[in-house]
């Protein structure tokens, strides 16, 4: 369904709990503001194709402006709100954008860009007036709050985090359905939700999962219960609040829960929690046993990627017999293959794709589509892996990331994984750096659970660590320390620019 439909047939049901001033929105509230804002847009000269970018908070306007172009056949691009001028400024030009919504604040913040944005764009700014800027509740008043009579699918034109080089869009035909069927890539999402889930939404909205979890619940009739950002300690204490039926976290998020206190831990109420997803970074082993350790086998893991290529799922159960997998294939298959696209046996390691086409596109780069497919017609993530014999599938790392020393491949989950079974490492990054005699070697960055142990008497007791685990090429020739490693609010580490600092040690 849609929540068009909830907001037609159960319009005083609440949709969203937004936690940062406890205020709520209604399906009803939702349809009508979506509606007033479509004809906004349309008022502007947005037509079916146009392209929107939008920069807000966890808030009601985003479930608003995503709604609104969704339902007028728009490309619409949720941008991170730690977005710089310089990056916006590229994805507006990227994008093709045709109009620009911000926040009141980001758009105070973000001076400059109006000399780095070289397209003619319309600037909304949404919660507050802002000079140069039309507001976006003012001028959406003025029209009216029934169901367009012409509707169009649009569709989300979301950009990679550029964890690994310049962001890039993943683009999908628009009015490839009708504007409130089903949307096949929340399906399956959408068979665990009903209209007695109570979400958590503990991750910004902009980031692929996030967006298509949120909804999933509005398509279903459930709730969101919005964090603005995650925080452990809150976290637990909305979902014993709300009595959260369903959540979504990342291996990160899981660490700093670990890390609270026992007497804190067992404060609240968890017992409404029936399923606990995580994605988008791998899990380290041990800190996943002891979330199933403390939270029950409710957990379900999944491995997928903003161009739907493919996913992996796998439950707490299944997880115990095959740990560090991200399941087997949920649909379509997948495949190991060389850099000669040969399909290898079970057990060895390559690049993983997936049978299915996935009807995407890079947006403005098709170099990066067609090297995003096997001679086959299978597409790739871009990550490498292995299927064991029961067909699990097991992350390595990236591509890109593979570190070549002495004419052997070195993976650097395998060594993550390695370093982060260690206590006294709250987080870590493997990755290659120059080296005249062997082409690399292998580089560690650790971020230490006690800032004051970073030093080199650390740095030897993890490479000795590292040692007693794995063979002496893949261990870290050097680790040097960082105060807290980049990352995305969604888990995701931006590894190449820990690179590009320390690649010449």
């Amino acid at each position: 369904m849609h929540p068009s439909y909830f907001g037609k047939h159960t319009p005083d049901t609440v949709c969203a709990v937004f936690s940062h001033d406890g205020s709520t929105l209604t399906y009803g509230e939702l349809e009508r503001s979506a509606n007033q804002g479509a004809r906004l847009l349309r008022s502007l000269g947005l037509r079916e194709g146009s392209s929107l970018v939008f920069c807000l908070e966890n808030d009601q306007s985003f479930l608003t402006v995503a709604l609104a172009a969704q339902r007028i056949g728009l490309y619409f691009t949720p941008v991170s709100t730690r977005v710089t001028a310089e990056e916006l400024a590229y994805i507006v030009s990227d994008s093709k954008a045709d109009v620009l919504v911000l926040s009141g604040e980001k758009a105070e913040a973000l001076q400059g860009l109006d000399t780095l944005v070289e397209r003619s764009v319309h600037r909304v700014a949404c919660g507050r007036d802002v000079a140069g800027y039309l507001n976006w509740e003012r001028a959406a008043q003025s029209f009216k709050t029934d169901a367009l009579t012409d509707p169009v699918c649009g569709e989300v034109l979301l950009y990679s985090s550029g964890t690994t080089g310049k962001p890039k869009g993943i683009k999908r035909p628009v009015a490839s359905r009708a504007y409130d069927a089903a949307d096949p890539r929340i399906a399956r999402l959408g068979e665990r939700c009903n209209r007695d889930t109570v979400f958590l939404s503990t991750s910004p909205l902009y980031h692929s999962a996030p967006y298509r979890y949120a909804c999933a619940v509005l398509a279903t009739g459930g709730k969101l219960v919005v964090m603005p950002r995650f925080d452990p300690e809150a976290a637990l204490q909305l979902i014993g609040q709300y009595r959260c039926t369903d959540s979504l976290w990342v291996p990160t998020m899981f660490a700093r829960l670990l890390r609270l206190p026992e007497d804190v831990r067992r404060r609240f109420d968890l017992s409404s929690m029936r399923l606990a997803v995580h994605g988008a970074a791998a899990c380290p082993v041990h800190v996943k046993e002891a979330m199933i350790a403390w939270w029950g086998p409710i957990l379900y893991e999944v491995y997928a990627g903003t161009e739907g290529v493919g996913q992996c799922g796998i439950d707490s159960a299944e997880w115990i017999t095959h740990k560090g997998s991200v399941g087997r294939p949920l649909d379509p298959a997948a495949r190991i293959l060389d850099d000669n696209w040969q399909e290898l046996e079970a057990g060895q390691v390559g690049t993983i794709y997936f049978e299915g086409t996935g009807n995407f596109s890079y947006h403005g780069d098709q170099a990066k589509t067609d090297a995003a497919t096997s001679p086959q017609g299978w597409r790739t993530y871009g990550d490498v892996g292995y299927l064991d014999s029961d067909g699990y599938l097991y992350l390595t790392g990236r591509k890109s990331f593979t570190i070549i020393t002495g004419g052997v491949n070195v993976y650097p989950q395998e060594v993550e994984d390695v370093l982060a079974m260690h206590p006294a490492v709250a987080d870590c990054a493997v990755f290659g750096v120059p080296d005249d005699d062997m082409g690399e070697q292998v580089k560690a960055v650790v971020q230490a659970v006690d800032p004051q142990d970073a030093g080199p008497t650390l740095a030897q007791e993890l490479v000795q660590w590292c040692r007693g685990k794995l063979s002496g090429i893949k261990c870290p020739r050097t680790i040097d320390f960082d105060a807290e490693l980049p990352r995305e609010p969604n888990g995701k580490l931006y590894k190449l620019r820990l690179q590009q600092r320390y690649g010449k040690h």
